[in-house]
Protein backbone atom coordinates (compact mmCIF):
# COMPACT_ATOMS: atom_id res chain seq x y z
CA UNK A 1 0.00 0.00 0.00
CA UNK A 2 2.87 2.52 0.71
CA UNK A 3 4.76 1.68 -2.39
CA UNK A 4 1.38 2.64 -4.40
CA UNK A 5 1.02 5.73 -2.80
CA UNK A 6 4.37 6.89 -2.54
CA UNK A 7 6.68 4.98 -5.04
CA UNK A 8 10.08 2.83 -4.51
CA UNK A 9 12.49 4.40 -2.25
CA UNK A 10 16.31 4.47 -2.38
CA UNK A 11 16.43 4.46 1.45
CA UNK A 12 13.96 1.87 2.83
CA UNK A 13 16.17 1.56 6.33
CA UNK A 14 13.84 5.22 6.75
CA UNK A 15 10.67 3.79 6.15
CA UNK A 16 11.08 0.78 8.54
CA UNK A 17 12.59 3.45 10.79
CA UNK A 18 9.31 5.54 10.71
CA UNK A 19 7.19 2.39 11.63
CA UNK A 20 9.39 1.76 14.60
CA UNK A 21 7.26 2.34 17.61
CA UNK A 22 10.08 3.74 20.47
CA UNK A 23 8.22 0.44 22.96
CA UNK A 24 9.90 -2.13 20.32
CA UNK A 25 13.21 -0.43 20.61
CA UNK A 26 13.25 -0.42 24.42
CA UNK A 27 11.87 -4.00 24.81
CA UNK A 28 14.49 -5.22 22.90
CA UNK A 29 17.10 -3.53 24.13
CA UNK A 30 17.76 -1.09 21.00
CA UNK A 31 19.17 2.22 20.51
CA UNK A 32 16.34 4.73 21.44
CA UNK A 33 17.37 6.82 18.43
CA UNK A 34 16.19 3.66 16.45
CA UNK A 35 12.24 4.31 16.94
CA UNK A 36 10.45 6.85 14.70
CA UNK A 37 10.36 9.85 17.67
CA UNK A 38 13.17 11.62 15.51
CA UNK A 39 11.40 11.42 11.97
CA UNK A 40 8.27 12.05 13.80
CA UNK A 41 9.76 15.30 14.74
CA UNK A 42 10.95 16.06 11.36
CA UNK A 43 7.58 14.79 9.65
CA UNK A 44 5.52 17.14 11.94
CA UNK A 45 6.85 20.04 9.91
CA UNK A 46 6.06 18.37 6.58
CA UNK A 47 2.88 17.54 7.10
CA UNK A 48 2.23 21.15 8.44
CA UNK A 49 3.61 22.60 5.30
CA UNK A 50 2.18 20.92 2.40
CA UNK A 51 -1.04 21.21 4.29
CA UNK A 52 -0.90 24.37 4.55
CA UNK A 53 0.06 24.87 0.85
CA UNK A 54 -3.51 23.09 0.10
CA UNK A 55 -5.25 24.63 1.97
CA UNK A 56 -4.28 28.27 1.05
CA UNK A 57 -4.80 27.16 -2.64
CA UNK A 58 -8.41 25.66 -1.67
CA UNK A 59 -9.57 28.53 0.76
CA UNK A 60 -8.22 32.03 -0.98
CA UNK A 61 -10.36 34.35 0.87
CA UNK A 62 -9.73 32.84 4.42
CA UNK A 63 -7.74 34.92 6.72
CA UNK A 64 -4.42 32.93 8.26
CA UNK A 65 -7.10 32.89 11.89
CA UNK A 66 -9.70 30.51 9.57
CA UNK A 67 -6.71 28.58 8.32
CA UNK A 68 -4.87 28.07 11.89
CA UNK A 69 -7.91 26.63 12.87
CA UNK A 70 -9.08 23.79 10.09
CA UNK A 71 -5.07 22.97 10.07
CA UNK A 72 -5.18 22.41 14.20
CA UNK A 73 -7.51 19.90 13.64
CA UNK A 74 -6.33 18.24 10.60
CA UNK A 75 -3.08 17.14 11.75
CA UNK A 76 -4.94 16.09 15.13
CA UNK A 77 -4.09 12.32 15.90
CA UNK A 78 -7.69 12.05 15.82
CA UNK A 79 -7.72 12.82 11.87
CA UNK A 80 -4.23 11.48 11.24
CA UNK A 81 -5.15 7.92 12.94
CA UNK A 82 -8.21 7.57 10.49
CA UNK A 83 -5.50 7.87 7.40
CA UNK A 84 -3.07 5.45 8.95
CA UNK A 85 -6.05 3.15 9.46
CA UNK A 86 -7.07 3.58 6.00
CA UNK A 87 -3.02 3.00 4.12
CA UNK A 88 -2.63 0.20 7.06
CA UNK A 89 -0.10 1.66 8.89
CA UNK A 90 -1.73 -0.07 11.98
CA UNK A 91 -0.62 -3.53 10.67
CA UNK A 92 2.70 -2.27 9.72
CA UNK A 93 4.78 -0.76 12.59
CA UNK A 94 6.78 -2.75 14.72
CA UNK A 95 5.65 -2.59 18.87
CA UNK A 96 6.94 -3.97 21.67
CA UNK A 97 5.10 -6.83 23.42
CA UNK A 98 3.59 -4.67 26.20
CA UNK A 99 2.49 -2.09 24.10
CA UNK A 100 0.95 -4.73 21.78
CA UNK A 101 -1.06 -6.48 24.57
CA UNK A 102 -2.14 -3.03 25.31
CA UNK A 103 -4.08 -2.00 22.39
CA UNK A 104 -1.18 -0.13 21.00
CA UNK A 105 -1.82 -1.08 17.02
CA UNK A 106 -4.80 0.77 17.55
CA UNK A 107 -3.53 3.61 19.96
CA UNK A 108 -4.83 7.07 17.58
CA UNK A 109 -1.14 8.63 19.13
CA UNK A 110 0.88 5.51 17.60
CA UNK A 111 -0.72 5.26 14.34
CA UNK A 112 -0.52 9.42 13.96
CA UNK A 113 2.80 9.93 14.81
CA UNK A 114 3.98 6.61 13.20
CA UNK A 115 1.95 8.93 9.74
CA UNK A 116 3.90 11.68 10.14
CA UNK A 117 7.46 10.14 10.89
CA UNK A 118 6.64 8.83 7.44
CA UNK A 119 6.04 11.79 5.78
CA UNK A 120 9.63 12.51 7.12
CA UNK A 121 11.04 9.64 5.72
CA UNK A 122 9.01 10.17 2.50
CA UNK A 123 10.40 13.39 2.32
CA UNK A 124 14.10 12.80 3.05
CA UNK A 125 13.63 10.10 -0.04
CA UNK A 126 12.73 13.25 -2.40
CA UNK A 127 8.99 12.26 -2.31
CA UNK A 128 7.84 16.22 -2.31
CA UNK A 129 5.03 15.29 -5.31
CA UNK A 130 4.03 12.26 -3.73
CA UNK A 131 3.77 13.88 -0.07
CA UNK A 132 1.55 16.94 -1.51
CA UNK A 133 -0.40 14.45 -3.79
CA UNK A 134 -0.83 12.36 -0.53
CA UNK A 135 -2.35 14.92 1.70
CA UNK A 136 -4.69 16.12 -0.85
CA UNK A 137 -6.05 13.09 -1.36
CA UNK A 138 -6.33 11.73 1.83
CA UNK A 139 -6.13 14.66 4.34
CA UNK A 140 -7.93 18.02 2.63
CA UNK A 141 -10.99 16.24 2.08
CA UNK A 142 -11.62 16.22 5.81
CA UNK A 143 -10.90 20.50 5.36
CA UNK A 144 -14.48 20.65 4.28
CA UNK A 145 -16.57 19.30 6.38
CA UNK A 146 -13.80 20.41 9.26
CA UNK A 147 -14.61 23.99 7.96
CA UNK A 148 -18.63 23.45 8.10
CA UNK A 149 -19.28 21.50 11.60
CA UNK A 150 -16.08 23.29 13.42
CA UNK A 151 -17.34 23.78 16.85
CA UNK A 152 -18.20 19.85 16.95
CA UNK A 153 -14.21 19.10 15.90
CA UNK A 154 -13.36 21.88 18.67
CA UNK A 155 -15.95 21.44 21.37
CA UNK A 156 -13.16 20.72 24.32
CA UNK A 157 -11.87 23.94 23.84
CA UNK A 158 -15.57 25.91 23.45
CA UNK A 159 -16.40 24.00 26.74
CA UNK A 160 -13.55 24.89 29.01
CA UNK A 161 -14.14 28.41 27.73
CA UNK A 162 -17.68 28.73 28.39
CA UNK A 163 -17.22 27.21 32.03
CA UNK A 164 -14.46 29.68 32.83
CA UNK A 165 -16.29 32.56 31.50
CA UNK A 166 -19.01 30.94 34.14
CA UNK A 167 -17.20 30.66 37.08
CA UNK A 168 -13.68 29.90 36.26
CA UNK A 169 -13.71 26.05 36.66
CA UNK A 170 -12.42 23.62 33.95
CA UNK A 171 -15.17 20.61 33.18
CA UNK A 172 -13.52 16.96 33.78
CA UNK A 173 -14.10 13.89 32.42
CA UNK A 174 -14.14 10.37 33.54
CA UNK A 175 -14.19 7.13 31.87
CA UNK A 176 -17.23 5.61 33.17
CA UNK A 177 -16.72 2.29 31.05
CA UNK A 178 -14.66 0.42 28.30
CA UNK A 179 -17.24 -1.76 25.84
CA UNK A 180 -15.99 -4.36 23.47
CA UNK A 181 -13.03 -6.21 22.93
CA UNK A 182 -9.51 -5.06 23.44
CA UNK A 183 -8.68 -5.34 19.76
CA UNK A 184 -11.69 -3.15 19.35
CA UNK A 185 -12.99 -1.11 22.38
CA UNK A 186 -15.79 1.70 22.48
CA UNK A 187 -15.08 4.48 25.39
CA UNK A 188 -17.80 5.78 27.49
CA UNK A 189 -16.95 9.05 28.65
CA UNK A 190 -19.04 11.67 31.08
CA UNK A 191 -18.72 15.04 31.60
CA UNK A 192 -18.70 16.56 35.20
CA UNK A 193 -19.20 20.30 36.02
CA UNK A 194 -20.42 21.90 39.13
CA UNK A 195 -20.77 18.49 40.96
CA UNK A 196 -23.16 17.54 38.15
CA UNK A 197 -22.94 15.25 34.90
CA UNK A 198 -23.88 17.21 32.12
CA UNK A 199 -23.16 14.97 29.54
CA UNK A 200 -22.37 11.60 28.30
CA UNK A 201 -20.64 9.31 25.39
CA UNK A 202 -19.45 6.95 23.64
CA UNK A 203 -16.12 7.13 21.17
CA UNK A 204 -13.32 4.59 19.71
CA UNK A 205 -10.79 5.96 21.65
CA UNK A 206 -11.16 8.40 24.94
CA UNK A 207 -10.30 11.17 23.23
CA UNK A 208 -13.04 11.08 20.72
CA UNK A 209 -16.07 10.23 23.58
CA UNK A 210 -14.00 13.57 25.45
CA UNK A 211 -14.54 15.19 22.47
CA UNK A 212 -18.31 14.06 21.49
CA UNK A 213 -18.89 14.89 25.16
CA UNK A 214 -17.98 18.24 25.26
CA UNK A 215 -20.16 18.62 22.15
CA UNK A 216 -23.14 17.15 23.87
CA UNK A 217 -22.55 19.43 26.55
CA UNK A 218 -22.06 22.51 24.71
CA UNK A 219 -25.60 22.46 22.85
CA UNK A 220 -27.41 21.69 26.68
CA UNK A 221 -25.57 24.27 27.85
CA UNK A 222 -26.34 26.51 24.75
CA UNK A 223 -22.68 27.11 24.17
CA UNK A 224 -22.87 26.06 20.74
CA UNK A 225 -26.43 27.18 18.87
CA UNK A 226 -25.66 25.23 15.70
CA UNK A 227 -27.19 21.73 15.54
CA UNK A 228 -24.45 19.46 12.85
CA UNK A 229 -25.90 16.80 10.88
Amino acid sequence: MLAKIFGEVENEELVELALTHPSFTKENNLEPLLSYERLEFFGDSVLKLFSSKLLFEKYPDYPEGDLSKIRSILVSDAILSKIAFEIGIDKLIKLGPAEEKQGGRKRESNLACSLEALLGAYYLNGKSKEIEAFIGNYLIPYAEDVDAHFEKYNAKDILQQYTQSIDKTLPEYNTVAVHGPAHKPEFEVEVIWQGKVIATAKGKSKKEAQQNCAYEACLKLGAINQTDD
